[in-house]
């Protein structure tokens, strides 16, 4: 998936600026696909060039005119092109995981400490999933054209809840180990006994 797609699809709900669609990234469709603001603002001149969107500029009083990006007929059919193929399941790349599968040559306490930051991440997460549940589908259920978003928001739940619970299962492993690492074995040629 390109971003390009991400912003149509963003579009396909309503017209926006670049500024509301940065904040639906932010606050939605970026709890699965990441981009910054600039990134936001280039594709959209470039889907502008390909006539994918237009712009159209609205005038306010006392600060700058802003662009409103409109999906065209050619937008619509290329989104509907790309919707039709095929996905390609997501791969990770997570320093962190890295870090565990070479276990026995890294500090366990740093290690335990990102773990712990990562943990928190995905609780609030959660939170911020089932918040939006909540407040967008407070009965559970959702119109035809939501369905998608509550379909998306629950497996988002879901996923920060599991992920959430192995990272407490990796804390607990690494605490465990880092104490029995902690422990001296008594060795019988040191220390005050024989004297």
């Amino acid at each position: 998936m390109a971003l390009a797609d991400a912003i149509l699809a963003c579009l396909t709900e309503r017209p926006m600026t670049g500024y509301e669609l940065a904040k639906t990234f932010d606050a939605s469709i970026g709890f699965f696909w990441k981009a910054d603001h600039q990134q936001i603002y280039r594709e959209l001149s470039k889907l502008r060039d390909r006539g994918h969107v237009q712009a159209r500029e609205v005038v306010q009083s006392g600060k700058p005119n802003k662009l409103v990006y409109t999906l065209t007929p050619a937008g619509k059919a290329a989104f509907r092109h790309w919707g039709a193929r095929p996905s390609v399941p997501p791969s990770i790349k997570d320093d962190l995981l890295v870090r565990l599968y070479a276990l026995d040559h890294v500090d366990i306490e740093p290690l335990r400490a990102d773990l712990m930051a990562r943990l928190e991440h995905h609780r609030d997460r959660h939170d911020r999933h089932e918040r939006l549940i909540a407040k967008h589908y407070p009965q559970g259920s959702a119109a035809p054209a939501d369905l998608g978003k509550l379909l998306i928001l629950k497996l988002g739940m879901r996923h920060e809840k599991t992920v959430a619970e192995w990272y407490e299962e990796a804390i607990g492993a690494l605490s465990a180990l880092s104490h029995r690492d902690n422990t001296v074995p008594h060795d019988e040629n040191n220390g005050d006994a024989g004297g």
